[in-house]
């Protein structure tokens, strides 16, 4: 009788448990915002000075980067690119290269592709025994200040001619300035 009112009671008090009040939202504002069709595309073209650039394998093979493209604010003329690739040729030496146009169409149709490592001496990347590297870069930057440019990345064996491991999209890019 006693285990039968316990477990009774205990059912009670779980099934009151499960009640659950309702989620009340109330509006952060009373009037309602909107967004100018010249807003959204000023907002869409405007260029940036952190990016977050994915690389992947060329036609789909194997292969996975990240790049960190920072510019502090203290110096607008370096820019420090952190580096990461994965599933790359095991203890293997590997150059990040990027290539970029001012003709701001999305395209970057320039194929000057420019060693990056640290400062204007390329520094490579290489791999472990598990085919993933790291290193931290930085490129100080010869255009002015505010100058909007078309960039992507690839990552490059480094042999000759070096093929190419890793490739990004094409992303829009500024130096910073006030």
């Amino acid at each position: 009788m006693k285990v039968s009112t316990v477990v009774l009671l205990a059912a009670c008090g779980l099934l009151a448990g499960c009640e659950r009040t309702p989620l009340v939202l109330e509006p952060h504002s009373a009037a309602p915002t909107t967004l100018s069709a010249a807003s959204l595309a000023s907002e869409a073209v405007k260029p940036n000075f952190n990016l977050e650039v994915i690389l992947r394998g060329p036609d789909g093979s194997d292969g996975f980067g990240h790049v960190k493209f920072r510019q502090a604010n203290d110096d607008p003329t370096i820019v420090d690119l952190g580096v990461w690739v994965r599933d790359l040729a095991p203890n293997t030496h590997y150059k990040l290269q990027r290539a970029v146009d001012t003709v701001l169409d999305d395209d970057c149709t320039s194929t000057s592709w420019l060693t990056l490592g640290a400062g204007s001496a390329p520094q490579d990347i290489v791999t472990d025994d598990g085919g993933t590297g790291r290193a931290d870069l930085f490129r100080l930057l010869t255009s002015p200040i505010g100058t909007a440019f078309d960039i992507h990345f690839r990552v490059v064996t480094t042999g000759t001619p070096p093929a190419v491991a890793l490739i990004s999209v094409i992303r829009r890019a500024s130096s910073t300035g006030s």
